[in-house]
């Protein structure tokens, strides 16, 4: 986790969590930018597209939250606040 949160280009993970995570960047930082051809190296990486549309619902719902707490201040949990929210997302998972 700690690799990825550095630079997730040159952590050690599957080429598949690479290419979705480059998509997501994307998504984040220049979503007038994506287009269909942004898909092809999901697939090529061998992504579903239930897997494309999980992860980008979830940036979608990360990106509101960002907003929302930017505009309203929102108090940001220390590192037990999100151990705490990541064992609940992991046992309930984002439904």
């Amino acid at each position: 986790m700690e690799a990825v949160l550095t630079d997730w280009r040159s952590a050690p993970v599957s080429e598949r969590l690479r290419a979705m995570l480059g998509f997501v960047e994307k998504l984040t930082l220049r979503p007038e930018s994506v287009t269909g051809a942004d898909v092809a190296p999901l697939r090529a990486a061998g992504l579903s597209d239930r897997a494309m549309e999980e992860a980008i619902h979830v940036c979608a719902q990360f990106s509101m939250y960002t907003r929302l707490a930017d505009a309203f201040g929102f108090r940001i949990p220390g590192r037990y606040g999100f151990e705490r929210s990541a064992a609940m997302l992991l046992r309930f998972g984002y439904d």
